[in-house]
């Protein structure tokens, strides 16, 4: 892995909110990742999380034609959870956001052919914290390209972004109601070759194209949650045990379900 960042690449997240990292995995390291994730997504057949969530399935809703999402994987490979675990992995994200991190959720995303886009949106207002350092790093495991659905950012959105969202729909734009100054952006988009990663804020407006190939665009993501952080009520991926024994105000510290890296 390669792991160093440099002062330019530092400055340009905390600036833009994004950043792309090229070579972040050797091609020999791309194909142990893929084939991990891949064993990982097919034993689950239809279902979206590898734990207890029996509502959470494939279906045949325009979000489910958007990408193939299987979440949680490291807790069924261990080749997933060397990677997305890796202190190495959790020094770039210090140096990133100047704070320790846990594992909130991974998640493959494949976007199959003829995918739907995934509409401009913000991570962080859903998952089952709110922060302004929240990260995620999002690796391709095949080419990501313009024609088969590459990443697009917003860059400096997290800078006016709250805690409002809009859901990944059939309208691209649904974001921009929300936030009209985020219009005004001119998107980038950051096609990456198998082994490039980028990392971004869990508050930056990011999407993606439609994948208009017959191949499927593979990768591989982890959002991370900063240490400290605390329960806002809202469920997201959390199991049922876990789920009802929180109270809003409470720590996330559950070191099974969202481990120290």
């Amino acid at each position: 892995m390669n792991t160093d960042l440099t002062s330019e690449q530092i400055e340009s997240y905390q600036r833009d909110g994004f950043v792309l990292h090229r070579n972040f995995l050797n091609p020999q390291e791309v194909q142990e990742l893929k084939t991990g994730v891949m064993e990982a997504v097919e034993s689950m057949g239809r279902r979206k999380v590898s734990t207890d969530r029996a509502d959470m399935v494939d279906g045949e809703k325009y979000y489910d034609k958007v990408f193939t999402q299987r979440l949680n994987l490291w807790r069924i490979n261990d080749c997933v959870k060397s990677y997305m675990l890796s202190p190495e992995l959790g020094s770039m994200l210090e140096s990133l956001e100047n704070t320790k991190f846990r594992m909130w959720h991974d998640q493959a995303l494949i976007k199959e052919p003829f995918g739907n886009p995934t509409a401009w949106h913000l991570d962080n207002p859903y998952w089952s914290f709110y922060s302004k350092n929240a990260v995620s790093i999002w690796i391709a495991l095949e080419p990501a390209t313009l024609e088969n659905g590459c990443m697009w950012f917003s860059p400096g959105s997290h800078r006016l972004a709250r805690y409002d969202n809009s859901g990944i729909g059939q309208n691209l734009a649904d974001l921009f109601n929300v936030y009209p100054e985020m219009a005004e952006i001119d998107p980038v988009a950051v096609p990456m070759q198998p082994g490039d990663c980028s990392f971004h804020n869990g508050l930056t407006a990011h999407g993606a194209g439609a994948n208009m190939t017959r191949g499927r665009r593979i990768a591989m993501t982890c959002a991370y949650m900063p240490e400290g952080s605390t329960f806002n009520g809202q469920r997201n991926i959390l199991p049922d045990s876990y789920f009802n024994s929180l109270t809003v105000g409470d720590t996330l510290e559950n070191d099974d379900w969202n481990p120290r890296l």
